[in-house]
């Protein structure tokens, strides 16, 4: 089941939470999601996990997160996770809930995202989301620090 847990950003662009208290039992853990208001508008997914970090254009809000599964499957590609272990997840991610954000560490991460992906945004014309998300995912993270340094690895370390 794929557990995307909003803020009230995104939750009032997507949909209203429809469980309140959810796990995910697959190597991954919940997503968490946030809307960059950007032209256009972004939709950033951070895996509590990893704190791999997954860009989806928000347009048309409705169905960000039935489109999200495709950008995920294509930055675990590029990082060269096992497609085993993708579709393996892709599988889990046929039921779809959205439910309330519940860590302040990982909200706290995706500011930081929000941060770098403006400075990025600056000195790049054009944005592609997948090299953005590539780049976001090379960024050394605290929460990070006991088991990997970079959502990269902690990704690559959960799905292989």
């Amino acid at each position: 089941m794929l557990v995307v847990r909003g803020t009230k950003k995104f939750l009032d662009r997507v949909g209203a939470p429809t469980v309140f208290d959810a796990t995910r039992p697959d190597r991954l853990g919940d997503w968490y999601a946030n809307v960059w208001f950007w032209r256009p508008q972004v939709a950033i997914f951070v895996e509590e996990r990893s704190l791999l970090p997954v860009l989806v254009p928000l347009a048309p809000a409705a169905s960000v997160v039935d489109r999200f599964p495709a950008a995920f499957e294509a930055m675990a590609g590029v990082l060269g996770v096992p497609s085993s272990a993708v579709q393996r997840e892709l599988l889990s991610m046929k039921d779809k809930v959205l439910a309330r954000t519940a860590s302040r560490s990982i909200l706290g991460v995706m500011n930081e995202f929000g941060h770098l992906a403006d400075n990025y945004r600056w000195r790049h014309e054009e944005i592609d989301l997948l090299a953005l998300s590539l780049w976001l995912a090379q960024i050394p993270c605290s929460p990070l620090r006991d088991r990997h340094w970079t959502p990269e690895d902690a990704l690559r370390a959960l799905l292989k």
